[in-house]
């Protein structure tokens, strides 16, 4: 299956999604730093009606964020669930190693206007943010933009195919 068939197998899930009042599935994990911020964005979620699989940290005892980046990023990548949520310090770490995982596009957001960007232009799946950057309302805010959001398509669809292209690139090599 080529990077343009994919694509349109998740915008046809996408559209039946849509057409329907569902809101999508969110996975959200987070490491020690982001703890805090991730209950914060998880009590928004479900206060909002988002079915949410809260993938840990479940403390702000010292934790690896690789390990809750692949947790996310593959449940997001098999159709699990269709959006994830990661916060660590930065949103740095987790965004590089969630985009490791194929079919997975990371974007750290630290405002509303990237974070709505992400969706729009980049058909982000994955939204990452620093809990030692943004406060509270900021992180909510954040969050509801990125999930506000919709893609755009048009000129950027092709950006899309292009990036896919890269991931099946890497598979091969």
């Amino acid at each position: 299956m080529n990077a343009s068939d994919r694509i349109a197998i998740r915008d046809s899930t996408k559209n039946q999604m849509s057409e329907s009042a569902e809101k999508p599935r969110i996975a959200i994990g987070a490491d020690h730093a982001g703890y805090h911020a991730k209950e914060v964005i998880k009590r928004y979620l479900f206060e909002q009606g988002y079915p949410v699989e809260d993938l840990g940290t479940w403390s702000d005892e010292s934790v690896d964020y690789p390990d809750y980046a692949k947790q996310v990023a593959a449940r997001v990548a098999r159709g699990e669930e269709q959006l994830g949520v990661l916060v660590c310090g930065t949103g740095i770490g987790m965004a590089i190693a969630a985009n490791k995982v194929e079919g997975i596009r990371a974007a750290v957001a630290h405002d509303p206007v990237t974070a709505r960007a992400a969706r729009e232009h980049n058909d982000a799946n994955v939204l990452t943010l620093g809990g030692r950057v943004v406060n509270d309302a900021q992180a909510v805010e954040i969050v509801r933009q990125f999930l506000d959001a919709k893609f755009a398509g048009g000129r950027h669809q092709r950006r899309i195919v292009k990036i896919t292209e890269l991931d099946e690139e890497r598979v091969r090599e």
